[in-house]
Parts: structure tokens; sequence; C-alpha cells
């Protein structure tokens, strides 16, 4: 249960919620992309009606709701999530094994555009849910688009009941801002467990649970579990669909099934970082279960784990709401799911610095992982970094269209005729994964024409050369004049 949100490492759950918070030249373009001549070598202008894209061997229709670059399209061919010694594929590989098969069943290839019914509607978010918007979501037309989170395959996979428990792995698409943990590209992976009262024995689900619970494997890890397994106010039953028995069974297994998870994970960063580093400290892991709020999980707990002295929050998770299931057609199932981000784990199992290095195709990167997919237990480890090319930053300062409500003119106007992901998807077109970060480093409104004006820092370093001043000059002033095209900015 896995859905776009916030970079957290339970960036899938907390979109649900409605809180709602990268390329150069890619060799896969032949295979997927096919140029239609409106589309211009940088980025995508506003698609005319029945025009028409081929990605990764498929036909799409676009309209006015197209806003997807050409580099975002070309990476859904890449699939790092599958891609042999790769970090995202080896943090997939330690999670998967800890929910073995036939129990099991991993879904690791399911194309990543998809319908809005499938993203939006069969998971019950409204219409005006702001994960809709085109400053969030890349869109193809008004009714396909790059999925924001592995969710969108959530009911084909309830309906088919093909097993008991399923796990999905993908990428996944959500305009933001760039800096060194975010990218306009993540990988997440969610599972499920359920039962059917009507097939356990004896109709007893709650005894089918706990028997199915002892015959997991336990652990020796401290665990803190203070809240008591659900609350009427603050972590609320499902009334009319679970007994407290029933609920507190599926929680008991929910806990035991991911701990054992995140200890594995985190047992495999300790042994990586004492492998490398012979004054590594070791500390006992400690993890602590938070209650918390998803729409469709109820009870609902996010678990976090003490590691190199802090307490850092690792997924999402609950009981599954019953009209999920019973709207894809299993009213007898109840069960769990939980929903977890592989970057930010994967950076934190191999301490890599920068999420951009994910997408690196440079050997001094992925030699260091060569291998490790075969024998996890002799070769795994750190990422060392290589030389890091110095840093170019460079300003740029624009006023607001007067006439937009952003730009102080009418405060009652659509609060979304500028977003600050436009700027970051220009910056990103012009100069790809040769941006580290932008900063909003300024902000000041005219006290008496009230028209603001914004000031960004772009900075402006490759992981892979030295870029020249001429070359973050010519990128610069391509960034400048796009944002006076595309947003009609006024530059200062």
């Amino acid at each position: 249960m896995v859905l776009a949100g916030s970079r957290t490492l339970s960036a899938g759950l907390r979109h649900r919620a409605g809180r709602l918070s990268s390329r150069l030249n890619s060799p896969y373009s032949s295979q997927c992309w096919r140029v239609v001549a409106y589309y211009s070598t940088d980025a995508p202008a506003a698609a005319p009606k029945k025009s028409e894209i081929k990605v990764n061997g498929k036909t799409y229709t676009t309209d006015s709701w197209f806003n997807t670059p050409r580099k975002i399209l070309e990476a859904t061919s890449r699939k790092l999530h599958l891609q042999k010694d790769h970090p995202i594929s080896i943090t997939r590989q330690i999670i998967e094994s800890k929910f073995p098969q036939p129990t099991f069943k991993s879904y690791n290839d399911f194309d990543p555009i998809v319908s809005t019914v499938e993203n939006f509607d069969s998971l019950g978010f409204p219409a005006t849910h702001p994960g809709r918007s085109k400053s969030d979501t890349y869109y193809i037309n008004a009714s396909t688009l790059l999925r924001t989170h592995t969710s969108a395959h959530e009911a084909q996979l309830f309906r088919a009941s093909a097993s008991p428990g399923y796990l999905i792995s993908g990428d996944v698409y959500r305009r933001d801002e760039i800096d060194r943990s975010h990218y306009p590209i993540f990988h997440q992976l969610e599972g499920a467990r359920v039962w059917d009262r009507t097939k356990v024995p004896n109709g007893d689900v709650v005894k089918a649970i706990y028997d199915d619970l002892a015959q997991l494997p336990t652990h020796n890890v401290q665990v803190e579990d203070p809240n008591p397994p659900h609350h009427a106010e603050r972590n609320p039953l499902q009334e009319g669909h679970h007994t407290a028995a029933e609920a507190e069974a599926v929680s008991a297994h929910l806990k035991r099934s991911l701990e054992l998870m995140v200890v594995e994970i985190f047992s495999r960063a300790k042994q990586a970082a004492a492998r490398q580093d012979p004054n590594y400290v070791d500390e006992p892991l400690k993890v602590r279960w938070v209650e918390a709020y998803f729409p469709f999980t109820s009870p609902s707990w996010e678990l976090e784990v003490y590691y190199q002295g802090d307490w850092l929050e690792v997924l999402g998770s609950g009981v599954s709401k019953q009209e999920i299931l019973i709207n894809a057609d299993q009213p007898n199932q109840i069960g769990w799911a939980f929903g977890i981000g592989l970057d930010r784990i994967a950076m934190l199992l191999f301490q890599i610095p920068d999420i951009r290095l994910f997408w690196s195709e440079d050997e001094r990167f992925l030699g260091q992982f060569r291998g490790v997919s075969d024998d996890l237990d002799n070769k795994l480890k750190r990422f060392v970094p290589f030389s890091k090319y110095p840093a170019c930053p460079k300003d740029v300062s624009f006023w607001l269209r007067p006439t937009s409500a952003a730009g102080g003119n009418d405060k009652r106007g659509n609060v979304h005729d500028f977003h600050e992901n436009d700027v970051m998807e220009i910056i990103r077109d012009v100069a790809g994964d040769s941006v580290e970060d932008v900063k909003l480093v300024d902000e000041f409104v005219h006290p008496k024409t009230g028209r603001k004006s914004l000031c960004y820092r772009v900075n402006y370093r490759s992981l892979e050369r030295t870029l020249t001043n001429e070359m973050t000059n010519a990128m610069h002033e391509r960034v400048r004049n796009l944002l006076v095209e595309r947003l009609g900015v006024e530059l200062r």
C-alpha cells in the first residue's frame, strides 16, 4: 500500500493522507521514445490534441494534460530495481528474502504508465485531491499518467487473489524539488497479507493468524511498543468489519513480519560498516512502533529504527481498510499492508550521499557493487565516494506575473497559476543531473504594487565531470529564457 508523497521512508502511505510534499541523455532513447513534431529537444511544450508519443513500444495519444519531459519518459525503461548489482535492486532483494514464496508472490515488472482510475479512483482519491494536479503528477493525457505509487496495481492483485500475500516493487514518478535526497523518479515496495474467513480451519480466523504468527522466526532486538493495539480516538478499530480480537491478531502478525524485515536490513548495514571500518563502534539495534494515520489502514503505525544515534522513520503500515477488499470482490478477507521507499533505505544501507548517483552509469559507482547480489554475506559494503567535482552556483531572480494570484494581484485566484515544481522541471529539462540542488534564497513583496519577487540559487555540479563557466553559463541562460517563455515571469 505504497503511495506517492514525501520522500520519507514511508513515502507510500503518506500521500493518501494528503500530506504531499531526476537525468542526462539516455542510451535508451531509441528503444522507448519516438520524437514527434511538437516536441523540443529539451522538454515538452503544451501538446496539441491528437498527437502521439511512443513509450516502451506502446503508442499513446496526448492532449493538453501532457506535461512529461522526454528525459522522464526515457527513464521508464531503466528499471533500476531489477538491474542486477544495483543498490536499489540489492535493497529489494534483501526485503523480498523476508517474505518467502509461496505465501508471498512478487510483482516487479508492472508498466509504470497507468490510468487515472488505477492510480486514483480505485483507491478512493477524491477529484479535488492535490495529488491529481499537473503540478504534482506527470500526465500523458487526461486519463493516463506515470504512476505516483505502486498502489496503482493494488486493486487488481486483491481481486486476483493469486496468493495470500504479495509484494510490488517499481519505479514511481512525482514532480518535486531538486536536492541530494529528492528525484522525480524513485522506487517503492509495498506488501500485503490476507486471510479469508471462509477458508481457514473451522472459520476461526483469529486462531489461523496466530498459528501463522507462531511459524515466523523470532528476533532479539529491543522493541518499544507502548500504545494499545487500537484506540477509539487515536487509532480506531474498523467497527462493523473487524472484532478487537481480529484486529489484534492481524496487528501482531504485521509487526513481527516487519520487525524481521527491518532487523535484516539494518543488521546487514551494520555488518557492512564493520567490514570497512576497523574502528566501527556497534550499538544495539532498537525499533519502536508509533501510532499513525493513513486513510486506507486502521489501526495504523509507523516503524522507526534507532540507528547511528537517531530515530529514523522506516515505513508505514496498518490493518487494511475493509472497503478496499470489498471493492476488490474479497469481502471475506482481512489483512495488513505496508509501504517502504527503496531509495532512502538504499542510501542508508550503502551510505550513498546523493540520490542522483543511482542513475549514474559511471563505472566508479556501479563497479563498487558488482557481485553483491550473489554474495550478500561477504560482498555487501558501503559506498566509497570518488572525486567530488567543484560546484558552480548561479542565481536567477524574477517577478511573478502581475496577474497571478501567486504574484500578489488576486489572492482569491487560482493558487496553482505558479508552482515551484514548474521551476524545478525547467531546470531539470535544461541541466538534468548536472544540478545538485536548487534553493529559494530570497523572497520580496513590493510594498506598493504587491508583486512578488523570488530568487533561486541553482547549484550546478556534475557527478561525473567538471563543469566550466561557459557550460554553466549556457545552461543558466537557457533556464532564464524558459522561465520567461513558459511561466511568464519578468527577470530582474
